[in-house]
């Protein structure tokens, strides 16, 4: 029987302790602002970069037409009918994903998760206004005074402020920009576009700023996932255990050829956003951002030693190392059956969908029998069948369509008639769909009236640019 108490179980949960990154020099760093600065870029401008579409439609580059069921990219425009161009970027994604970890294990957490871009700019603001590493841990500890609350309330405020632009710049992408945005400051904007910035307000202030590396190591399920995209040859962040070992402070390690090169200064753990030691192996936590390299490299330099103690490794090369050898070349690493296999179905299924929008008609049209009654006697003998016909103008602006039938049955003759609308051409508004119902006549004489079923072509064409598109279907005659 067991005599565990509540008290002495395991917990699932560890109460957060503050991590106060410390600020660090190098190339990781340095591609980590770039990135920062390309991908915050990205977010914020896209909404505001114009394209003529046309008098009708809103010149917005980039679009979720959530009211028509749209989505605008440049040129492209997708619709519902569509979606499959939207799920295949999603798998595009993920296969790039899988891809990328595959290769350089978690590289996306590291550089380009949102989660960690935003974390980064929220550190960068709390350094600019509180101060380094040492001053932020003094000023934790600290009773609060009138200098520890202003510190803390300007450090919040310009966190919230961040927090605002970022759920504003969301609700951009769903309606045109420059009229959201002047909707917004007046009150006149919808109920959920309020909604929704103050959600992503709250979600960026608390996670950004308050949770941090919670987030990525009890909400986030990639790291549980990323083992299954990762093997022996995958480069990732690691710790030269047999070079840095035996470890020992500077003082010690210098005249004493037995110790290692590493001399415990604790600055891969200074540096590090997740609180961890590299040098404890492969963890959990760790989103591999590099710093710990970018720190190790330093302090390598500053005592005269070989940089390279911390650094992007493989589990191959660990025996190769410790046997003296030098480590296999990269690319045998990157290049392999694995990262192979990733890039040619990414690539295949980008094929598919640059074919599929390249081969998609301007034009498009559905047609639906009226079959109640399946066909109506005219008073001159002739038979009439009833059809709805929807034309999709994918085009910006208002088009004319000349609508015919014809028909294999060279004994046969058709014509169109069309209700309310005199003649035979039609007006479908800009990127829209328009509902026409058509009236397929046969002569009286025509064989088809007392045929059961004859098939014909209807025959849809755009007057302003001669396309022409067409759908087959069934008229049905007076069977003797």
């Amino acid at each position: 029987m067991s005599t565990e108490t509540p008290d002495d179980a395991p917990k699932l949960y560890a109460a957060r302790e503050p991590v106060f990154p410390k600020r660090v020099k190098g190339k990781f760093r340095q591609l980590k602002w770039w990135l920062m600065i390309f991908t915050l870029g990205i977010y914020y401008i896209t909404p505001w970069i114009r394209w003529d579409r046309g008098p009708e439609m809103p010149d917005q580059a980039v679009l979720v037409d959530m009211a028509n069921r749209r989505f605008f990219m440049f040129w492209i425009e997708i619709w519902p009918h569509e979606f499959y161009f939207v799920a295949g970027l999603l798998i595009m994604a993920g296969l790039g994903l899988f891809l990328f970890t595959s290769a350089l294990g978690r590289v996306w957490c590291g550089y380009a998760c949102p989660q960690t871009v935003w974390v980064d700019l929220y550190i960068l603001v709390e350094r600019w206004i509180e101060g380094d590493r040492n001053a932020r841990i003094r000023l934790l500890r600290q009773k609060w005074d009138a200098r520890k609350v202003r510190l803390r309330l300007t450090k919040w405020t310009v966190w919230l402020l961040i927090a605002i632009s970022t759920g504003g710049a969301w609700v951009f992408y769903f309606a045109d920009a420059p009229t959201l945005f002047v909707e917004l400051f007046t009150g006149q904007a919808a109920f959920v576009a309020y909604a929704f910035i103050a959600s992503l307000t709250a979600t960026t202030f608390l996670f950004g700023g308050f949770m941090r590396e919670q987030v990525c190591t009890y909400m986030c399920p990639w790291p549980r996932i990323q083992a299954a995209m990762m093997d022996e040859d995958t480069m990732t962040v690691s710790y030269r255990e047999w070079r840095g070992e035996p470890r020992a402070k500077l003082s010690k390690s210098k005249d004493d050829d037995s110790l290692g090169d590493c001399i415990d200064c604790n600055a891969c753990v200074a540096v590090c956003p997740v609180g961890i030691d590299i040098r404890d192996g492969q963890q959990l936590e760790c989103i591999t951002c590099a710093l710990c390299i970018d720190a190790c490299d330093e302090m390598m330099v500053k005592v005269g030693r070989p940089t390279g103690l911390i650094a992007y490794l493989t589990a191959n090369d660990e025996p190769l190392e410790r046997a003296g050898e030098p480590p296999r070349n990269m690319w045998k690493h990157l290049i392999r059956p694995r990262t192979v296999m990733y890039t040619a179905l990414w690539a295949a299924v980008g094929l598919a969908l640059l074919v599929a929008l390249f081969i998609r008609p301007e034009i498009e049209v559905n047609i639906s029998p009226i079959r109640n009654p399946v066909f109506v006697a005219m008073s001159d003998g002739s038979i009439r069948n009833d059809y709805d016909v929807r034309i999709l103008n994918k085009h910006g602006e208002t088009r004319p369509f000349h609508i015919t039938v014809t028909s294999d049955d060279l004994e046969s003759n058709f014509h169109v008639e069309l209700q309310g609308v005199e003649g035979v051409i039609v007006s479908a508004p800009a990127d829209d769909t328009f509902s026409q119902r058509v009236y397929i006549v046969s002569d009286p004489n025509d064989p088809a009236a007392s045929r059961n079923r004859t098939e014909v072509r209807l025959w849809i064409e755009d007057m302003a640019s001669g396309d022409r598109a067409y759908v087959d279907t069934i008229f049905n005659g007076k069977a003797p």
